[in-house]
């Protein structure tokens, strides 16, 4: 399996606190993407995860908590495959998550962190994509496997 995907994969179910607390893992993930600064987890943390995930994994990432940032990131591809960063268009901005399926209506089956306030996986209307990156000098290993039942993503904020 994809070193960051499995990384990914072991934060699933991982939530925002309700009210002014803080989820002290998500802090962590600010922390690993290098932006220590942020200390809350109110301010969208899909770009600070996904920084998390790859400094985890020894893959430098934009180190940023912009999720447009990952656009100018590793290599572009045309189409998206298993474990590729994929940034999306979102009512107010701007998301990233890494591509680990498509389902049976050719939506994008992405793991990310805020989708929901949680690290979850859920499905992506590929028309919202505004592009499609991979660690640059990585070779590809897998193409994007076709998965059912997963439902569609109804925030990323």
């Amino acid at each position: 399996m994809i070193s960051w995907l499995k990384q990914a994969q072991s934060y699933l179910g991982v939530r925002e606190y309700p009210g002014a607390a803080s989820n002290p893992l998500i802090l962590r993930f600010w922390q690993l993407a290098r932006l220590a600064g942020i200390k809350d987890d109110r301010v969208p943390w899909c770009s600070g995860f996904a920084c998390a995930v790859m400094e985890e994994v020894g893959i430098r990432s934009p180190r940023s908590d912009g999720a447009r940032s990952w656009l100018t990131w590793g290599s572009p591809l045309r189409e998206p495959v298993q474990g590729c960063v994929v940034v999306l268009q979102r009512p107010g901005g701007y998301h990233v998550g890494f591509a680990i399926g498509q389902d049976n209506d050719g939506r994008l089956l992405l793991i990310g962190g805020n989708q929901g306030d949680a690290v979850s996986i859920a499905a992506f209307d590929r028309a919202r994509v505004l592009g499609y990156r991979w660690p640059q000098g990585v070779a590809i290993e897998a193409v994007l496997p076709y998965m059912a039942g997963v439902p569609q993503s109804k925030s990323e904020a």
